[in-house]
């Protein structure tokens, strides 16, 4: 392994890590991490993506001769190294482990230069700058969540539910054009009614090849999926609101009591879809960044 580049700073997610002063912060809070995790962690961040074998971190950790339980204490400072993070072995969103071999940091990570100047890394796929987790916090101002502020769940869970909620409004949109005339019969005495039926019309033809791309990009992971999405996610509020509306065209079987009470989840599902998005639904672990050589 070649000698580590002079002293430097590292953001990756919330969290920064600073070589010179040995300190990880996650949103300017120092985290407690001792000396040699927080090496392990630094030789991990300069090689993002890169397989770390436990031969390679033992002979820099121990690299006097010094005799010691090298799998005990690579393990334990792992371990500590997971606990700062609130990672889970199982499954990784900073460390992952590859059996009998090494490590390998599996996300995103900026080095930087300065205060007032950032220097990306070249990423695994060239594209065109994308928001920092931290841009992301920004979109979280007032009511929306921040990724920060969000529970650590399972990733399978996110995307499961991810997926039932496009399901859900896939249903929505094939429902209401199958059933069509009904709708219209229902509507025919307002004096917009013909206005009303255009718009879920054309509403629909539009969102349901929009919600099958999500839903296909999100099922397989489709790089960069997250920004993407987010990028989307304030045209689909307005269109998601407007569909909240969805449960009057079905006043011919529910009374308005339920109607009222399915619109206000409907409300809310927009915010969630961005929760569970910003908590793993569609992230792609393999796409890692690499050191700017």
């Amino acid at each position: 392994m070649t000698e580590s580049a002079p002293a430097r700073r590292y953001r990756f997610g919330v969290f920064e890590a600073d070589a010179s002063t040995g300190e990880l912060r996650r949103q300017g809070i120092r985290i407690k991490l001792h000396a040699q995790p927080f090496q392990v962690l630094l030789m991990l961040l300069e090689h993002p993506g890169e397989l770390l074998t436990r031969e390679e971190i033992s002979s820099a950790l121990w690299s006097d001769g010094t005799f010691v339980d090298y799998d005990h204490g690579m393990n334990s400072a792992v371990n500590r190294i997971r606990e700062a993070l609130g990672d889970d072995a199982n499954s990784p969103r900073f460390v992952e482990t590859l059996a009998r071999r090494g490590y390998r940091f599996v996300a995103p990570v900026e080095r930087i230069a300065d205060e007032s100047a950032l220097r990306p890394l070249a990423a695994a796929h060239s594209e065109p700058h994308q928001p920092t987790m931290e841009s992301e916090s920004k979109l979280g101002n007032g009511i929306l969540s921040s990724p920060e502020e969000l529970p650590e769940t399972s990733q399978a869970v996110v995307q499961t539910l991810f997926l039932l909620l496009q399901l859900m409004y896939l249903g929505f949109y094939i429902g209401a054009l199958t059933n069509l005339a009904e709708i219209e019969d229902l509507l025919s005495p307002l004096a917009s009614g013909t206005l009303v039926v255009d718009v879920l019309l054309g509403t629909a033809v539009i969102l349901i090849p929009v919600r099958a791309f999500v839903l296909c990009a999100v099922l397989f992971r489709a790089p960069r999926m997250r920004d993407k999405f987010l990028k989307m996610w304030p045209w689909l509020l307005i269109a998601d609101v407007l569909w909240a509306l969805s449960p009057f065209l079905l006043l011919h079987h529910i009374n308005t009591g339920i109607a009222l009470a399915c619109m206000a989840l409907l409300v809310y599902s927009p915010f969630a879809q961005r929760s569970l998005v910003l908590m793993g639904a569609g992230w792609d672990r393999t796409e890692v960044s690499t050191v700017a050589r």
